[in-house]
């Protein structure tokens, strides 16, 4: 494997080694880069997976401190875990279901699609889907996605066949098991999917796509590429001309080093990646790196979500077999009389009796909670997935009070539902009770949004510096060799699990760079 030295200015530094971070590193490596990726957690392969919901947590999770504001429910039933992020090479495709769709050609013009829409910080992406999907093709065919390249779907367990008959007696027409990045078939030197029901927990099967065991390994057995467990990057670093000069980090000691850089890539998710670049001011940034617009940290998506559970006369078993193998599309497109802009998908869902005690209804107990689980082996689940509105006020800042063990400022997330998320999560949970009850179910359960959903915005493209963060290759505006690598870079979330397009942008980008590098120009 790779060793490069911290002086040395040729290196591509990434931070975070995710489905962008993984991803960008190991292009550029093939493409002849030298590339250094720091990942803030320990590197544990996926033989290491733990088939226990809390035991998973405790090796996977980002429980670093943060803090929380507004009125979501989550701020107060989990005011320091805003969300469920990994902190481990690999990023969160160790520990994701692997849903994996193209957004549609109108969720990319959303200003443009939806209109003025009061309240929201609505913007068009300065890309198309026409230009996306060769690389949505190549990302696909990375990933082994079911449903693509002539690879056959998943099987369908009893949660989605439960689901699957509820959704045709709704009229519901575009129901499968999904565009799954699990092997349903031996691909790629893995193994298929075992069924095995534990696919948050990270996939011990090695059949699920991550880029701990696909890109990173491909990227170092080219000798390019040096992945550095146990690195926490506290600042970026710039010359006097506004050029990214490199990164100083942390060792698992709490030992600070500075890796030297030609470009520099933030890849570590939609709360850590703007905190980073806050982080980083400067004299030339005093409010922080690429921050001239004032948008880092804004316009922060996490999708609009909920569940609905179910309770049969007969039992469903739902926790066997693949967990998210299940989707309905009919509701993703966009139609405002349903009282809403954009849409919403409906995906199956499954939790352990551990997390579905905590999820079900935070803080509950008494006679219905308890009988409600002594319903579980006769429950079925889905989920739901929907557009939820960009906002200014939805955002990423420094907590003022609040420090890391370095020393830092920890984010602080403040998030409120716009009206329009909240008609949208109506209208689905009404939807999925319908979905269940038209085949049979004796009881049906609405639980909140949980700290487990998708991280996106905080740092988004735009073709007026003005009006955003990066530009269409994920370039800062106001740096010529800092990129944003991640779904922070998203300007709209659209209804759909975003990890392909997470994948897709990457491959572009490392092109994109590469082309760069070639011709001098960083």
């Amino acid at each position: 494997m790779a060793t490069f030295d911290l002086n040395d200015d040729s290196v591509v530094v990434i931070i975070g080694s995710g489905a962008g971070g993984g991803t960008l590193g190991n292009e550029l490596a093939q493409r002849g880069a030298k590339v250094v990726i720091l990942e803030a957690g320990k590197r544990h392969e996926f033989t290491d997976f733990i088939n226990d919901e809390w035991a998973s947590f405790t090796q996977l999770a980002w429980t670093d401190m943060r803090m929380t504001g507004g009125s979501w429910r989550v701020a107060k039933d989990f005011p320091n875990l805003p969300a469920w992020i990994v902190k481990a090479v690999g990023g969160t495709t160790t520990h994701w279901a692997g849903a994996s769709l193209r957004f549609e050609a109108h969720e990319f013009k959303a200003r443009t699609t939806y209109g003025e829409v009061a309240g929201a910080n609505l913007l068009d992406w300065p890309i198309t889907k026409e230009e996306l999907d060769p690389y949505y093709a190549k990302a696909e065919d990375k990933m082994g996605v079911t449903g693509t390249n002539g690879i056959p779907r998943l099987p369908g367990n009893n949660n989605f066949r439960v689901f699957a008959a509820g959704a045709k007696k709704l009229g519901y027409t575009e129901v499968h098991t999904g565009n799954m990045a699990i092997n349903s078939q031996p691909r790629d030197d893995r193994t298929s999917c075992r069924q095995l029901g534990f696919c948050f927990q990270g996939c011990k099967m090695g059949a699920k796509w991550s880029t701990l065991y696909t890109e990173i390994p491909r990227g170092e057995e080219t000798g390019r590429l040096e992945v550095r467990a146990d690195a926490m990057v506290l600042r970026i670093e710039h010359d006097a001309r506004g050029r990214a000069t490199g990164v100083v980090y942390a060792d698992a000691q709490g030992a600070q080093h500075r890796q030297r850089a030609r470009v520099v890539a933030v890849a570590g998710n939609s709360i850590e990646s703007p905190r980073l670049l806050l982080n980083s001011a400067s004299s030339m940034f005093p409010d922080g790196m690429a921050n001239s617009s004032g948008q880092v940290g804004r316009n922060y998506m996490r999708h609009t979500t909920g569940s609905v559970y179910a309770t049969f006369e007969r039992k469903v078993h739902m926790y066997r077999g693949t967990t998210m193998a299940g989707i309905v599309r009919d509701e993703s497109h966009n139609d405002p009389r349903r009282g809403f802009v954009g849409g919403y998908e409906l995906e199956t869902l499954s939790l352990g009796v551990p997390f579905m005690a905590a999820f079900l209804e935070p803080g509950a107990w008494g006679r219905g909670f308890t009988a409600a689980m002594d319903g579980y082996d006769r429950m079925a689940g889905l989920w739901i997935v929907g557009e939820d509105m960009p906002q200014e006020g939805n955002r990423i800042t420094l907590d003022p009070t609040a420090r890391d063990r370095h020393g830092l400022p920890v984010a602080h997330v403040t998030f409120n539902d716009h009206p329009n998320d909240i008609a949208m999560r109506d209208h689905a949970y009404a939807r999925g009770k319908a979905l269940y009850e038209a085949v049979g179910a004796t009881r049906t359960f609405q639980t909140t949004p949980y700290p487990s959903t998708h991280n996106l915005g905080t740092n988004r493209m735009s073709e007026n510096p003005r009006d955003g963060v990066v530009d269409k290759w994920g370039k800062a505006h106001d740096l010529p060799n800092l990129y944003v690598s991640d779904g922070s870079q998203f300007t709209s979330g659209a209804a759909c699990n975003p990890t392909l397009t997470i994948v897709a942008l990457a491959i572009r980008q490392a092109e994109h760079i590469a082309g760069r590098m070639a011709r001098g120009e960083v």
